[in-house]
């Protein structure tokens, strides 16, 4: 019984010890696991964050935007000079024109601005830069359209016809030349025509009848402001075709002979009537006839003061024979637009003394 109670007390005396010694053990796994104070990421969790900062998004090179170009708000024309003008020609050059950049509203300009009319609707074709030509610009700018240069009027440059006459290479605009040194094509009938609305000393559907339409809308507008006035203008020849010309001039030519003929009656060709621009008006004062006593008239008066406004010039004024070619007439109204219209009425001068001064400079 002794050796029983004595093997129990021996028994529990060494679960004791093992259990004292699981306890140090213990203790001494916590120590070791123990953090560095301030240091509580684990190596996985620094991989972790290394790989999310190589795999943020890099910032890209900011990208210069092109410009926009602000088309120019003023009218502008052959002979124009400057910064608007330039801006103009890189308009241009940007929907498919191969023009210089210049700043000088040069003939390449006038026959990109011609050609990029004749390609739209609803536009006069005229050479120059108006309102309505912007908006067709602005509108193929917006669109990023390119154009077909040379499909409404094909770039051709002025030929020589003789040692003193050149054919004029774009007869579409309204200030081009037209005289004893240069003529218009042979083939060139104008592909805007209409009649306008205004009154004729005859009944008859007569091809003189018409006139180009930016010219047709003009006259009509001044006939009737000249209706105000109780005035009695009458529109008596237009449009002249290069054969029609030809066979007036032969008959001068056989009545009065060649140098007279030659003073009041233009070659086939150089004939301003065949370029649609042209009207000769005249009133029942002078028995409707194209004489110089017109200019005399209530109705000739009118109109030396007034043309301009509508974009009329006397075009072969009294004293300037000797630069124009031809005897004064009165009666012989030719549309060049409003700008230069007034420039050539208020001083006085010429269609060729104007624009050799504004090519000149």
């Amino acid at each position: 019984m002794f050796n029983n109670k004595a093997y129990n007390i021996l028994t529990l005396s060494i679960l004791l010890l093992l259990l004292s010694a699981c306890n140090s053990s213990n203790n001494t796994t916590e120590v070791i696991v123990e953090e560095e104070p301030g240091d509580s990421t684990t190596e996985n969790e620094q991989e972790d964050q290394t790989q999310t900062e190589d795999e943020q998004p890099q910032e890209e090179p900011e990208v210069e935007e092109e410009e926009e170009i602000v088309l120019p708000t003023d009218e502008l024309q052959k002979g124009d000079q400057g910064d608007h003008v330039q801006t103009l020609q890189e308009a241009l050059a940007i929907v498919g024109y191969e023009i210089s950049i210049s700043g000088t509203y040069n003939l390449e300009t006038v026959w990109a601005i011609t050609d990029l009319q004749m390609q739209s609707e609803d536009v006069f074709v005229t050479g120059i830069y108006d309102d309505a030509t912007k908006l067709v610009l602005e509108n193929y700018l917006k669109e990023e359209v390119t154009i077909s240069p040379g499909e409404g009027l094909p770039l051709t440059d002025d030929k020589y016809l003789d040692d003193e006459t050149v054919v004029i290479g774009n007869p579409y605009e309204v200030l081009a030349l037209i005289n004893k040194q240069h003529a218009l094509p042979v083939d060139y009938k104008p592909s805007d025509m209409v009649v306008p609305d205004v009154r004729f000393p005859f009944v008859e559907d007569l091809p003189k009848k018409q006139m180009r339409k930016v010219a047709a809308e003009a006259l009509t507008k001044m006939f009737a402001d000249a209706d105000l006035e109780s005035l009695d203008l009458f529109a008596q020849s237009g449009y002249r075709s290069y054969e029609t010309q030809d066979y007036l001039f032969a008959s001068y030519v056989s009545n009065h002979g060649e140098e007279q003929a030659n003073t009041f009656s233009a070659r086939p060709g150089e004939s301003e009537h065949q370029s649609g621009l042209t009207m000769d008006v005249t009133s029942p004062h002078v028995n409707y006839s194209l004489v110089t006593d017109f200019g005399e008239t209530e109705e000739g008066i009118w109109l030396h003061e007034h043309a301009a406004e509508y974009g009329f010039i006397i075009r072969y004024p009294k004293g300037k024979e000797d630069i124009t070619g031809y005897q004064y007439e009165p009666w012989h109204l030719r549309y060049v637009g409003v700008k230069a219209a007034t420039t050539i009425m208020e001083r006085g001068i010429t269609l060729e003394e104007y624009l050799e001064e504004i090519l000149s400079e």
